[in-house]
C-alpha cells in the first residue's frame, strides 16, 4: 500500500487566501451543513417511523446515533482514502453514497434496513465529504484561515434551521418515503460541492527546466503515508485529542435536552422547541464572529486559549443553566450557549490546523473524530441514565458543565506547561562533540600554514639574491626567450 495523494499540496504552492478558494468556502458551508444538520433533521420523521414499523422512541433514535458515529468513527478511513485517492473523487463518491442511502430508505420495510441505508450508507457518505472538505479548506486559507473555518462552521446552524421546518413539509405532503427520496437527491449537491476542490498546483516553468526538476523530484520525495501516525509524538496534539475527546462527553447533551427541560417546567411543546430556534440563530452568527477575533494578529498565535475560554464559557453555562426554573432562565440560558456553542464551533478545527500544520492535517483530523466517536456515542447515553436515575435535569446539566470545563482546564493548562519554550541557553555552557572538536582545531592549523609559507619564500629570495648570475644567464639565454 502507498502513493501519494492526487491534490496533495506541493510545498512551494502558497494558499492562495483567495479568488477560487471563495468557491472552495461555498463548498464546505454547504457540506458543514448537511454533515451537522442531517442527523437532527431526520428526526422530523421518527413519529412516521414508529407507526409504520410498530417500534418505539429508543429504537428510532438509533438511526442518529448511527450517523453520527458514522460521521466521527471513519475518520481514519477518510484519512486513508484522501491520501490514496486526493480530496476531489473522494468527496464525490461519498455523494453518491449519501444520496444512495436515503433514495435506498425510502423502500425501506423494517427499521433494521433503516438503520443500514440511512445509519450507515448515508453516514458514510457524510463523512467521506466533511473530512476532505476541511482539508481542502486548510490548504486554500492561510492568513484568512479562522474567518474561513468561522464561516464554514456557521453552515450547521444555519442548514439546521432549513432542513428541520422542511422535513416537516416534505413529511406533511409526501410522507416520510417521499421526504427521504427528495432529501437524497438534495443530497447530490454534495457531489457537485466535491467537484469544487480542484487540487492547487505549481507555478508552470518553462520546458526546458520542467523535465529535469520533475525527475528530480520524483527521486527525491519519498512515498506518503497513508495514515501517519508520528503526530502521536507531538505534544500539543496528544493533549488537544484528550481535551477534544473529554469536551464531546458533554457539548451535545444541553441541545438534546434543553426541548425535554423546558417541557418537564409545564409549558407547551411549541414553546419548548422555540429554544432551539434562540440557540440556532445565535450560534449562526457567533461563529463568523469569533472567526474574525480569532484572525487578529494578536490572538492568532494565542489561539488556543481563545479555545479554552470558550469551552470555559460553555461549562459555565451549563452549570448556571442548571439552576433554570422559568422559560425567562432557559431563554437567556440558550442565548450564551449559543454564544459559547458558536465558539467552540469556530476554533475546534482552526486550533487543530495550525497544532499539526497543513502536512499532517489528514491523517490527524482523522484520528480525532475516532476518539471523538468514542465519546459521542457515551456522552448523550450516560446523560439519559442519570436523568432515569435522579429524574431531574439540573444533574444532567452539571454533570456535562463540568465535563466540558475540565477538558478546558486540559487543553489550557496542558499548553502552558507542557508545551512552554525553553529559554536559549549560553554557548559556553554546551559541551562541544568530538566533531565540532575537530573543526575548531582546523583554524589553529590554518594559521600556522602561512608562517611556514612566508619562511619558505624568505629561503628562494636569499637564494635568487646569492644566485644572481645564474639568475641572469637564465633570462638572457635565447633558449628560454619568447
Amino acid at each position: 500500500m502507498g502513493g501519494a495523494a492526487v491534490d496533495d499540496g506541493p510545498t512551494g504552492v502558497k494558499a492562495p487566501d483567495g479568488g477560487w478558494s471563495w468557491v472552495v468556502l461555498c463548498g464546505c458551508f454547504v457540506i458543514t451543513g448537511f454533515s451537522y444538520a442531517f442527523p437532527k433533521a431526520v428526526s422530523v420523521f421518527f413519529k412516521e417511523l414508529i407507526r409504520e414499523f410498530g417500534v418505539g422512541y429508543s429504537d428510532t433514535a438509533w438511526i442518529s446515533s448511527i450517523l453520527l458515529a458514522m460521521l466521527y468513527g471513519t475518520g481514519p478511513l477518510c484519512s486513508v482514502l484522501v491520501n490514496r485517492f486526493g480530496c476531489r473523487p473522494v468527496m464525490m463518491v461519498g455523494g453518491l453514497f449519501a444520496s444512495l442511502g436515503m433514495i435506498l430508505a425510502s423502500f425501506a420495510t423494517s427499521i433494521i434496513q433503516i438503520y443500514l441505508t440511512t445509519g450507515v450508507i448515508t453516514g458514510l457518505g457524510l463523512a467521506l465529504n466533511f473530512q476532505p472538505s476541511l482539508i481542502m479548506l486548510n490548504r486554500y486559507f492561510d492568513q484568512k484561515r479562522p474567518l474561513a473555518n468561522g464561516l464554514s462552521a456557521a453552515g450547521s446552524p444555519v442548514f439546521l434551521c432549513c432542513l428541520s421546518p422542511l422535513g416537516q413539509v416534505l413529511q406533511y405532503n409526501f410522507g416520510w418515503r417521499g421526504g427521504f427520496l427528495i432529501l437524497g437527491g438534495m443530497l447530490l449537491n454534495c457531489c457537485a460541492c466535491g467537484a469544487l476542490m480542484r487540487p492547487l498546483e505549481p507555478p508552470k516553468k518553462p520546458v526546458d527546466q520542467e523535465e529535469p526538476s520533475s525527475k528530480v523530484v520524483e527521486k527525491m520525495k519519498p512515498k506518503k503515508k497513508l495514515l501517519d501516525f508520528t503526530v502521536f509524538k507531538d505534544r500539543g496534539f496528544l493533549i488537544y485529542t484528550i481535551a477534544a475527546s473529554i469536551m464531546v462527553l458533554g457539548l451535545f447533551v444541553p441541545p438534546v435536552f434543553v426541548v425535554s427541560y423546558a417541557k418537564d417546567l409545564g409549558y407547551q411543546d411549541t414553546k419548548a422547541a422555540f429554544l432551539l430556534s434562540i440557540l440556532g440563530f445565535i450560534d449562526i452568527f457567533a461563529r463568523p464572529t469569533c472567526g474574525i477575533i480569532a484572525g487578529l494578529k494578536w490572538v492568532r498565535p494565542r489561539c488556543v486559549y481563545l479555545f479554552a475560554f470558550a469551552m470555559v464559557f460553555n461549562g459555565v453555562t451549563d452549570l448556571v443553566g442548571s439552576m433554570s426554573v422559568d422559560y425567562t432562565h432557559l431563554v437567556i440560558f440558550c442565548v450564551f450557549f449559543g454564544i459559547s456553542y458558536g465558539m467552540v464551533g469556530a476554533l475546534q478545527f482552526e486550533v487543530l490546523m495550525a497544532i499539526v500544520g497543513t502536512e499532517k492535517f489528514p491523517s490527524a483530523i482523522g484520528l480525532v473524530l475516532l476518539m471523538e466517536a468514542m465519546a459521542v456515542l457515551v456522552g448523550p447515553p450516560s446523560a439519559g441514565k442519570i436523568l432515569d436515575a435522579t429524574h431531574r435535569y439540573m444533574f444532567v446539566f452539571m454533570v456535562a458543565g463540568c465535563e466540558v470545563t475540565l477538558s478546558a482546564l486540559v487543553l489550557g493548562f496542558g499548553n502552558f506547561f507542557c508545551i512552554k519554550k525553553k529559554p536559549e541557553e549560553p554557548m559556553k555552557e554546551v559541551a562541544a562533540s568530538p566533531a565540532e572538536s575537530e573543526q575548531l582545531k582546523k583554524p589553529d592549523e590554518e594559521e600556522k600554514r602561512p608562517e611556514s609559507i612566508t619562511v619558505d619564500s624568505i629561503e628562494v629570495e636569499q637564494f635568487l639574491k646569492e644566485d644572481t648570475e645564474k639568475n641572469g644567464e637564465v633570462n638572457t639565454n635565447p633558449e628560454t626567450c619568447v
